[in-house]
C-alpha cells in the first residue's frame, strides 16, 4: 500500500539533517542490486537500520551506507511525484510497475517521469536552461544515468532548483512539488511538447516542469 503524500513528506525531511553526500560515487548495477531494499523500505528509520543489517560487513559499508540513503530519499520522493501525477483525472497510471518506459499516461500520452536536481554538469545556468529547453533536453538524455532505467522513450522531467544550490532538498517539500504538478497538469498541451528523434522511427516526446524556489 502507498504510504500517504504526508507521511512520506515526514520520513524524507528527517533525511535533510543527515545530508545527501555520495562520496563521489557514480551510479553503477553493482551498488544499485546491493541496495534494492530500499524500494521496499517506506520510513527513515527502517532504511538506516536495514543498511546496517545489509551492508555494515562490507568493506566499502560507509560509502554503500550513503548511497543506499541517497537512493531511498530520490525513490520515495519521486514515487510521491509520480501519486501526484496520477491523482489527476487527466493521468492514467501504468498497468505495469516495473515499466522503465511508461509511469503514466497524460492525455494519452505515455511518459516516464524523471524528478532530478539542476545538473551541475549543464554547465550553463538556469535561466539558459529554461530559455533554450530543447537543448537541455538533449544534454538530459544524452547525460542519464546509464543504469538499468535508461532510455529514451518520452520523458517528463522535474527539475528542480533552490537558490542556494541546495537543490537536493527540495526533493522533501512534496506539498510544494503537488502544486508544481497541479499547476503543469492545469495548462498541459500535448502539442506544445518537444519531440526529438533520438533514433530513426522512433519519435520521443518531452517536457520539463521547472521546480524552481
Amino acid at each position: 500500500m502507498q504510504p500517504s503524500l504526508p507521511s512520506i513528506e515526514h520520513e524524507l525531511r528527517q533525511m535533510l539533517a543527515h545530508g545527501y553526500d555520495w562520496h563521489g560515487q557514480r551510479q553503477n548495477d553493482a551498488f544499485d542490486r546491493l541496495t534494492s531494499f530500499v524500494y521496499r523500505v517506506p520510513t527513515f528509520e527502517g532504511v538506516l537500520a536495514q543498511a546496517q543489517v545489509r551492508l555494515s560487513l562490507l568493506p566499502n559499508y560507509p560509502t554503500l551506507r550513503s548511497y543506499a540513503l541517497n537512493r531511498w530519499y530520490n525513490f520515495w520522493s519521486a514515487r510521491a511525484v509520480e501519486a501526484m501525477f496520477c491523482a489527476s483525472r487527466r493521468v492514467v497510471p501504468a498497468v505495469n510497475h516495473c515499466d522503465r518506459l511508461m509511469d503514466f499516461a497524460i492525455d494519452g500520452v505515455q511518459f516516464d517521469h524523471k524528478t532530478s536536481v539542476f545538473p551541475q554538469g549543464f554547465r550553463r545556468p538556469l535561466d539558459y536552461a529554461r530559455h533554450h529547453p530543447r537543448r537541455f533536453i538533449t544534454w538530459l538524455y544524452t547525460n542519464q544515468s546509464q543504469g538499468g532505467r535508461k532510455h529514451m522513450g518520452n520523458r517528463l522531467f522535474v527539475v528542480l532548483h533552490a537558490r542556494n544550490g541546495e537543490h537536493w532538498r527540495l526533493r522533501a517539500d512534496l506539498t510544494w512539488l503537488e502544486s508544481q504538478v497541479h499547476d503543469y497538469l492545469r495548462t498541459f498541451d500535448a502539442r506544445r511538447l518537444h519531440q526529438f528523434q533520438f533514433a530513426p522511427g522512433s519519435p520521443t516526446l518531452a517536457d520539463v516542469i521547472w521546480a524552481v524556489q
